[in-house]
């Protein structure tokens, strides 16, 4: 019996052994910055020194009309972001999951383009396209008689344009783990539903939605986390401008931290998303755990 322990805590701790340096890089660069962070959010910080101020910071930010701008910006970026996602990448992979291999190849590859390449290069590209001086959209615009298009000045399109850049450019990571996910759908599935005469838009919703469900919630989750974290898009195409009209928490945290030099501000803006995501993601964790 002894000799049966023996063995069980040596493979115990051999395994114990191989994810330690995993786990010390978890706890030092995620749990760590996460309460290092709450605690930042109760001090006034200036580069040499910290005072404590309990809620001051957060009682700043409830006073600011630009920090509610700024949320309610990102909550509409999460929303239409994560349901254009979804909804798009779902009507692609269902058309195409069953068709030739090469097809289906090309098709991915094609959507998956974008996503390789660095967010800095397609805002620059987009920049380029949108410039309402010389850009390739104003070009077209003048050139049926529109005149001049400033679609990142409007604060009415500017939005729009944004939440489009952003899902052209990642859409293509969510349309590669759906047609994944519906190609391990079992055939028997399908074979049952021709059977029994069911038309492709029945299969697609009685079969290929329910059974893609884990990959629903996993890609609603990282397009969450992904767009709470949104900056670069927003630094280069507008500048949270015009008026705000395009601000986000992640660059109101920034402004915060490196141009006004209110680090513990900035820290509780963070604390605030964090508690944001949290709340966005745990609901859609649930789901999925208590299907299985």
């Amino acid at each position: 019996m002894k000799l049966r322990r023996n063995i069980y805590a040596k493979e115990n701790m051999t395994g114990y052994l191989f994810i330690l340096p995993q786990m010390l890089v978890f706890l030092l660069f995620l749990v760590y910055p996460i309460f290092e962070g709450i605690r930042l959010s109760m001090y006034r910080i200036n580069y040499q020194s910290e005072t404590f101020v309990g809620f001051d910071n957060y009682l700043t930010l409830f006073h600011d009309p630009v920090f509610f701008k700024a949320l309610v910006n990102t909550v509409v970026f999460v929303v239409f972001i994560v349901i254009l996602t979804v909804g798009f990448a779902l009507f692609v992979a269902s058309a195409i999951f069953d068709k030739n291999a090469r097809y289906v190849s090309f098709i991915r590859g094609s959507y998956y383009i974008p996503v390789m390449v660095s967010m800095v290069v397609m805002s620059m590209v987009w920049s380029f396209l949108l410039n309402p001086a010389n850009g390739l959209i104003s070009y077209f615009a003048r050139d049926m008689g529109l005149g001049a298009v400033n679609l990142l000045g409007n604060p009415k399109t500017v939005m729009p344009v944004i939440i489009f850049v952003t899902f052209a450019t990642n859409v293509g990571q969510a349309i590669i783990l759906y047609i994944a996910a519906m190609i391990g759908v079992p055939k028997d599935l399908f074979e049952a539903a021709e059977v029994d005469g069911a038309s492709r838009w029945q299969v697609i919703l009685k079969i290929l939605i329910p059974s893609v469900k884990p990959t629903t919630v996993y890609i609603t989750i990282i397009n969450i986390i992904a767009v709470l974290k949104i900056f670069v898009v927003i630094q280069l195409l507008t500048g949270g401008g015009p008026n705000n009209a395009s601000v986000t928490l992640m660059y109101y945290l920034y402004n915060n931290a490196f141009k006004y030099n209110q680090l513990g501000v900035a820290s509780a803006v963070g604390v605030i998303m964090f508690v944001i995501t949290l709340l966005l993601s745990v609901p859609q964790l649930k789901s999925m755990l208590q299907d299985k």
